[in-house]
């Protein structure tokens, strides 16, 4: 097994770990090695092969993606706060496509691989073509990412997708997932993997997660009430310092592999109990209570731009949200032509925000 209790030099990334190895440095430095690969199409299948032999010693990976941002929200009635924000994960997913993912590897004491903890994968996504809300891609853009390299260069997620089954990073009880408030991480995932949309529910959606993911910690739940703000927030609070930049998926999911090993010795003194393991925060058994029930157990979500609009929650209406206009709407298209696979055997009404008063309408086929 490789680890630094096996010879592992842990000084050739210039990282000195504890002479107990129970806990992750909390900083890392690369020297003349760095510590993310980018994986594009061309080096894809290769990267794959090593992951596969990589998560045999190396079984808690850290989890992050980057998407286009949030287009869409459901309109109506909800039986709770969790069911709403299941329903806008859904949609939203259904929508759009990934754009990176990150993947950082450790051992179940937080040592490192020698060559490459952090692997970076690059999906190929087209402005001119995909649907994204713009100040998504304007951060992104600001962060270091060239989209006329993920348009040339990037990964086909469909062939990903055949070589993530075949990795031994899911449908495998010896991975535990590291993440952060990740429900559209994982949302984005279990397309992938499926090749499909997502459920119609939160139950299914579940069952779904237990398959292919069946060992999860979200930090963001495991410190409700403990601590609010995002991932950069806590990893101040528990002095870890960033290796990469800030809104790209392999620096984050390397960052979350850092503070999660420094927040279970820190804050659950090494031991973090088995109960609070595969919750999401803000789904399920990790909502938070809406304050938008209208006393008979209903939660309102409601579109003051289109008052009229009812739903059911199992097929929602839908409007774009954001400060800034959603790109790249069709006038007619069938989801799965976004790369979701098979769609609902109904059809989902989008507002835009260019033009709030009228509806496009995208006929959602079998």
């Amino acid at each position: 097994m490789l680890g630094s209790s096996s010879g592992f030099d842990s000084s050739s990334l210039g990282i000195n770990l504890p002479s107990n190895s129970s806990a992750f440095q909390t900083t890392l430095t690369s020297g003349n090695t760095p510590l993310i690969r980018n994986v594009w199409q061309h080096n894809l299948q290769q990267e794959m092969s090593y992951i596969a032999h990589l998560v045999e010693h190396y079984n808690i990976v850290a989890m992050d993606t980057e998407f286009p941002g949030v287009v869409a929200r459901p309109v109506g009635g909800f039986r709770n706060n969790s069911e709403y924000q299941y329903q806008t994960l859904r949609c939203n997913v259904d929508l759009l496509k990934i754009i990176q993912l990150g993947l950082a590897f450790a051992d179940e004491h937080g040592n490192i691989p020698q060559d490459y903890p952090c692997f970076q994968f690059n999906f190929k996504f087209n402005l001119n073509e995909d649907m994204y809300a713009q100040d998504s891609i304007d951060l992104l853009t600001e962060s270091g990412i060239d989209f006329k390299q993920f348009e040339r260069d990037g990964i086909d997620v469909y062939h990903f997708g055949e070589l993530l089954i075949s990795s031994g990073l899911v449908l495998n009880d010896d991975v535990t997932w590291i993440s952060f408030h990740s429900s559209f991480d994982f949302g984005y995932l279990l397309k992938v993997v499926t090749c499909s949309i997502l459920p119609d529910d939160e139950k299914s959606f579940f069952e779904l997660m237990s398959l292919y993911f069946p060992r999860f910690w979200d930090m963001k739940y495991l410190m409700t009430d403990r601590f609010f703000g995002g991932l950069s927030k806590l990893a101040e609070f528990y002095e870890v310092q960033r290796y990469g930049q800030m809104h790209q998926a392999g620096s984050d999911s390397l960052l979350t592999l850092q503070v999660f090993f420094k927040m279970k010795q820190s804050t659950f003194n090494g031991h973090i109990t088995q109960e609070m393991m595969n919750t999401l925060y803000g789904l399920g058994q990790g909502h938070n209570p809406g304050s938008n029930s209208n006393g008979n157990g209903v939660y309102m979500r409601n579109n003051h731009d289109n008052a009229s609009a009812t739903t059911s929650s199992s097929v929602p209406l839908v409007t774009a949200s954001g400060s800034s206009a959603l790109k790249n709407v069709p006038g007619s298209a069938n989801l799965s032509e976004s790369g979701t696979g098979t769609a609902h055997s109904s059809s989902i009404q989008v507002i835009t925000m260019s033009d709030a008063s009228s509806t496009v309408n995208e006929s959602v086929l079998p």
